[in-house]
């Protein structure tokens, strides 16, 4: 089971290039594609689900050409857009039955088993009957994959899944996503680096439409080692560390400004050496990238 993705190119009517030949292979489990808002990865998502075609370059899955016969496809995908809608006045399980029925699952008792099973998998079985107008963004959420899930899908694609949770429901969604990615291929798509930490064994990055880098999180962290020095500075003298050295991220630890900077040896002045994580990883490409100097605002611990 593998999905293949061949030189694909989008530009938009307005002159936006969304994707510049991307190129990926994935395969079984949970996938993480991490980069910015704008970056691509939704056109990326909405090509692979059939919502819209590239310009140039092949989607193809388990011997399925998406391109030339997109309706085999939708029969073994799941798809939890970032921009998921609901109606409001009806209840969680009467919503999965008509979806359910829309997505051909014939038999009101083969419908009904599913519905059940899936409302207890995504711990929403007693709020079954509640309007899903009074769900939770969390609630909706596990909905939105409660949908994805239905027939039993081979691929699954969730853009943005957890934007705007808090850490309770995001720690759930976690289990729930790492449960559903031991038999599908499972894309996730994400600005949050947590997200692909936590979850995935294989990753990329993009940025202005391209794959900027790929590999598991494990391998591209090692990719800085050894690179990576880190210092408490005091917040006006920010501006002249980014000067004199290749600043690639800042944030707030316990009120206190830290600096990490990218360099091949230690550069003295008090600087100690960092073990590199993701999002130091995500920092330092976007700044290869030629994007603006970015600063992560940490959580105080």
């Amino acid at each position: 089971m593998k999905l293949e993705i061949k030189n694909l190119s989008k530009t938009y009517p307005n002159g936006v290039k969304a994707m510049q030949d991307v190129s990926l292979t994935i395969g079984k489990g949970m996938f993480g594609l991490l980069g910015e808002n704008g970056a691509g990865k939704s056109t990326l998502m909405r090509t692979i689900a059939t919502l819209q075609d590239a310009d140039t370059g092949s989607v193809t899955f388990d011997g399925i050409d998406v391109s030339r016969d997109p309706v085999a496809l939708r029969k073994i995908l799941g798809y939890l857009p970032q921009e998921f809608g609901v109606y409001p006045s009806l209840t969680a399980e009467e919503f999965l039955l008509h979806i359910a029925d829309l997505k051909g699952i014939a038999k009101a008792s083969e419908r009904k088993a599913q519905v059940d099973a899936l409302l207890k998998k995504v711990n929403l079985w007693e709020d079954r009957r509640k309007k899903l107008g009074g769900y939770s963004g969390g609630m909706k959420q596990r909905f939105g994959i409660a949908q994805a899930l239905l027939g039993e899908p081979r691929l699954i694609i969730v853009d943005e899944p957890t934007a705007g949770l808090d850490p309770r429901e995001r720690n759930r969604f976690y289990n729930l996503l790492s449960e559903i990615g031991e038999n599908t291929v499972v894309i996730l798509s994400t600005h949050i680096v947590e997200d692909v930490s936590t979850l995935c064994s294989d990753m990329a990055i993009m940025g202005n439409g391209r794959v900027l880098l790929e590999g598991s999180p494990a391998r591209v962290e090692q990719s800085l080692k050894d690179r990576l020095w880190m210092k408490e500075i005091a917040k006006p003298e920010l501006e002249r560390y980014s000067k004199e050295f290749k600043v690639i991220a800042s944030h707030f630890h316990l009120g206190k400004l830290q600096v990490t900077i990218d360099a091949e040896a230690s550069p003295g002045d008090g600087f100690q050496a960092k073990t590199p994580s993701l999002e130091d990883v995500y920092f330092q490409i976007l700044s290869r990238n030629e994007q603006p100097q970015r600063t992560a605002a940490l959580a105080t611990e």
